[in-house]
């Protein structure tokens, strides 16, 4: 086993409580990114799966044309949340052996978030299209505006106040990565 000085940077907090190399907090960045990304997964599948269905209902032509935009746009954004969530695999697949873990974890990193503000956003278009269909279009863009709001409270602001928190708590002036 590597000697403490060897096995982590100076001041980095992280590490060193973890006291576990940059390979093994790669690998443990990659398991846990992998891990949302599951997570996220299974939602943007039943959601675009929803959405491919609607064009083929009956009631689809009674659709206002604001709503047609507003579906589609929806479509396009469960495409790409599809997309940016499993090019961290695919990625993956192609740098496989070639001992880029640290570029995956930071580029798979991105993608997830950019994934999952794009699902985030898919969301708020299904509620204000389905309030828009059921009410009026008034009333999807109220649900689809506070909709938005809580996405923006608890993916948002939530984790930002947390981490705050967090560096406040234990006197840190930056956060550390890991």
């Amino acid at each position: 086993m590597a000697a403490p000085e060897q096995r982590r940077e100076a001041g980095d907090v992280a590490e060193a409580e973890r006291d576990e190399t940059p390979t093994e907090r790669f690998d443990r960045n990659w398991s846990e990114l992998l891990q949302e990304l599951r997570v996220a997964q299974t939602g943007i599948q039943i959601l675009s799966g929803f959405l491919l269905t609607l064009p083929f209902q009956a009631r689809f032509k009674d659709l206002a044309p604001v709503l047609v935009v507003v579906f589609l746009a929806a479509a396009v954004l469960a495409t790409l949340s599809t997309a940016l969530v499993v090019a961290p695999v695919t990625a993956h697949r192609i740098l496989f052996r070639r001992h880029a873990k640290g570029l995956l974890v930071d580029v798979g990193d991105a993608m997830a978030k950019i994934g999952l503000n794009c699902l985030a956003l898919t969301v708020v278009l299904v509620v204000v299209l389905v309030f828009g269909f059921v009410v009026d279009v008034t009333a999807g863009l109220v649900a689809g505006a506070i909709c938005l709001l809580v996405f923006a409270v608890l993916w948002l602001a939530l984790p930002m106040a947390l981490t705050a928190r967090g560096r406040t708590a234990s006197g840190e002036s930056a956060p550390t990565r890991g």
